[in-house]
């Protein structure tokens, strides 16, 4: 089941030839100058009695249990390894190399294509030799799990993602959320194996008298393949395993080679909880091989869906790629979402819920507000408060106590966003507070920033920022804000506060977004359906809607 890690004892990033032999997993733990674990089947090698990230866990074992693989014989290739980065490291961290936590096997189209095998080789017995009740009491067993080692879970999420510590810990709350939800789900007449019968509108020859019956079953769609981003680790894996687990698919995850380790972990996890294996295959591939990969997961036909969350470009490309097997997608793109706040709004829970959303883990999160439409005659003592806020917000590792914000996850995005502030000035917006890189926390950090007077036009207004930058116009009349909120490609989420209820009702059906939240700046949850309109994707997640994206529906006439 777990195909993402193998034994490394040297650094490696080229081919070596074919491998036949049973592979072990393992993760290379490092510390600031030498290699100091890899736990693995045959052995458990220690180099250094104080190393980095796996002195930090409770269960170093997390990060590789040695379950061995059988490779396919003729096809294997090593392709070495590749480092997996503490985004929060100072530059002379990154400089002398004690900013890599670990190293993670990088793995290539051969390595997924096997994955696929395996899944589709497990995909009748879990499918078709479980019943729903089993896969649910699974799922439990997974959720609780996770919970219990919540901390390392959490620790592991930091460190390799950046986000403040109390940040991660809430996401593996909400990461299991959708664990529990869909094992409820599992169970109920909506999902695998359960349907419904119509009454026939067919006759008996002759005579008026009903004919047969009309049944509608309800079916896993197969093998499915998963793809998640970086920002949200462990609940982009959740949230779209726990409805494919529940229906009946067996699962290829590909997740982010920026933050492998938090699905290694969960891997480790679901194979204690009894997750057989061939369900829930991991691939682990870095930038240069990910396009092998992808490319797999789209043509090979044994795959019959496919879930991505990731940039409107990539998901494009997926659409381009699937078209060839007919593949079913669900898919969640970029985001650019507005936050409006009304005359009549209370100030205070606006400042509250703007800081919320547009903070939250530096700015990167697909449904962060990041134009904010504020009404003239508040723009004053909104723009005053909101600055207030954010000059409380204490940057600086996540794993430190007291931080509220963390480092974006690589410089480029910092280049980007000083780029659009720059831009941004320079056509009239005025930087109340923030605005430029913070180098003496590290390259990946960049100060909360409060722009007002931004010229819609601009590029940090018309493209997703991914960054902790709150861009400002303003409006007066509700049309007025609803054309700019609504003037994007993209209709992921928006937000909007306001205490007039026509109004509520009246703007929200006017706004072309999947999501909307009223006088609230997080709102999203495993009951709720997730998913946006436009160019922000296709299918939902979460909620029972989520769960029907990884069933087929069969109808079936009975004449007996």
């Amino acid at each position: 089941m777990l195909s993402a890690l193998s034994i490394m004892r040297r650094r490696s990033t080229t081919r070596t030839g074919s491998i036949t032999a049973t592979t072990a997993l393992a993760i290379t733990c490092f510390t600031s100058s030498s290699k100091i674990a890899v736990v693995s089947a045959f052995s458990t090698i220690a180099v250094d009695t104080t190393p980095l990230l796996a002195s930090m866990l409770s269960d170093p074992s997390l990060l590789g249990n040695g379950i061995p693989i059988i490779k396919t014989t003729g096809v294997d290739v090593d392709y070495g390894t590749f480092d997996v980065l503490d985004p929060g490291a100072s530059s002379d961290q990154l400089d002398d190399g004690s900013a890599v936590i670990a190293q993670v096997q990088r793995m290539g189209g051969d390595d997924a294509k096997q994955a696929i095998e395996r899944a589709n080789i497990a995909l009748s017995g879990w499918k078709d030799g479980t019943t729903a009740m089993h896969r649910s009491d699974i799922l439990s067993k997974w959720s609780s799990l996770i919970k219990e080692n919540s901390e390392d879970i959490a620790t592991i999420m930091t460190m390799e993602s950046g986000k403040p510590l109390h940040e991660s810990r809430g996401e593996v709350v909400y990461g299991t959320s959708f664990l529990d939800y869909f094992a409820g789900e599992a169970i109920r007449p909506n999902g695998a194996g359960g349907g419904y019968t119509s009454p026939s509108p067919f006759t008996t020859p002759g005579g008026g008298a009903p004919r047969g019956k009309v049944m509608v079953v309800q079916e896993a769609v197969g093998v499915c393949a998963l793809i998640t981003p970086w920002n949200f680790p462990i609940a982009m894996i959740t949230r779209k395993a726990g409805p494919a687990l529940a229906a009946g698919c067996t699962t290829v995850l590909k997740p982010s080679e920026l933050t492998p380790l938090t699905a290694v972990a969960l891997s480790v996890l679901a194979e204690r909880a009894g997750v057989p294996n061939g369900v829930f295959e991991v691939v682990t591939a870095d930038r240069e091989l990910t396009k092998e990969v992808g490319d797999e997961l789209c043509s090979n036909p044994v795959v019959k869906k496919i879930s991505f969350t990731g940039s409107t470009a990539v998901g494009k490309g997926l659409m381009k790629s699937c078209s060839g097997t007919v593949k079913r997608l669900s898919l969640e793109l970029g985001g650019n979402a507005a936050f409006v706040v009304f005359e009549d709004a209370d100030i205070d829970a606006a400042v509250n819920a703007a800081i919320a959303s547009k903070f939250r883990n530096a700015g990167q999160t697909c449904v962060c507000a990041d134009r904010f439409i504020i009404h003239k005659s508040i723009e004053e003592e909104f723009v005053a408060k909101l600055a207030e806020k954010v000059n409380q917000i204490t940057v600086g590792h996540g794993a430190k106590d007291g931080v509220a914000m963390g480092p974006v996850i690589s410089a480029i995005p910092v280049q980007n966003l000083k780029q659009k502030v720059d831009e941004a000035m320079a056509a009239g917006a005025t930087c109340v507070t923030g605005g430029t890189p913070l180098p003496l926390h590290g390259p990946n950090y960049f100060a909360p920033t409060v722009l007002t007077n931004v010229d819609p036009s601009s590029s940090i207004w018309h493209t997703e920022t991914f960054g902790p930058i709150a861009a400002i116009t303003t409006f007066e009349s509700e049309e007025e804000a609803l054309f700019l909120a609504n003037d994007t490609t993209t209709g992921l989420a928006a937000y909007f506060c306001t205490r007039d209820l026509s109004r509520i009702f009246r703007f929200s059906a006017a706004l072309e977004n999947g999501i909307v939240g009223v006088n609230e700046g997080i709102v999203s949850h495993a009951v709720a359906p997730f998913g946006g309109m436009k160019e922000s994707g296709l299918g939902r997640e979460g909620s029972v809607v989520g769960m029907n994206e990884y069933l087929e529906t069969k109808y079936v006439f009975l004449n007996a």
